[in-house]
C-alpha cells in the first residue's frame, strides 16, 4: 500500500505544470522584440505570436525540444553542436542563452571560438524569465 501510494505521488508531481519564475504578460510586450525574428505557429501553420518572422526559428513547443533541431531550419554550427551535445531548452538554458546567446554557445559547446547568430540580448534574467513565461504557454508537452 505505501508503494502504491508512493508511485501515484511521484506520478502526480510529474503531471503537475511546470510554473514558469516570470510574468507572462511582461514577456508578450518584450516578445514584440523577438517577432521581428520569430514567430510561434502551431502544427497547422496558425501564427499565435509574433508577426511571421523566419529570420529565427519557430518558438512553438521549444520547450523540451533539443536546441538546433526545428525542422528546416538552417541553424549554425554552435547550435547545432549544443543540441547533438544534449542540449534540451528549459527555462534555466532559455534564460540564460537569451541574455548572451555567444557567451552561453561557448560554455555549452566548449569552443571559445563558438558563435551565435542571434545577436539581440536580454537585458537581465528577470525580463528573460518574463520571455520565458510567454512563451512557455506555448510549449505544450505534446509538442515535442
Amino acid at each position: 500500500m505505501k508503494s502504491t501510494l508512493a508511485i501515484l505521488a511521484v506520478l502526480a508531481t510529474a503531471a503537475a505544470p511546470a510554473f514558469a519564475a516570470g510574468d507572462a504578460k511582461k514577456g508578450e510586450a518584450v516578445f514584440k522584440q523577438c517577432q521581428t525574428c520569430h514567430t510561434v505557429a502551431d502544427k497547422d501553420g496558425k501564427v499565435l505570436a509574433g508577426k511571421g518572422g523566419k529570420i529565427g526559428p519557430n518558438l512553438y513547443g521549444v520547450f523540451g525540444r533539443q536546441a538546433g533541431s526545428y525542422p528546416d531550419f538552417k541553424y549554425g554550427d554552435a547550435m547545432v553542436a549544443a543540441g547533438t551535445g544534449g542540449l534540451i531548452w528549459d527555462e534555466a538554458h532559455f534564460v540564460k542563452y537569451v541574455q548572451n546567446p555567444a557567451a552561453f554557445l561557448k560554455e555549452q559547446t566548449k569552443n571559445p571560438a563558438a558563435v551565435a547568430k542571434m545577436a539581440f540580448k536580454v537585458k537581465d534574467e528577470a525580463t528573460a524569465e518574463d520571455v520565458y513565461a510567454y512563451l512557455a504557454q506555448f510549449s505544450p508537452p505534446a509538442a515535442q
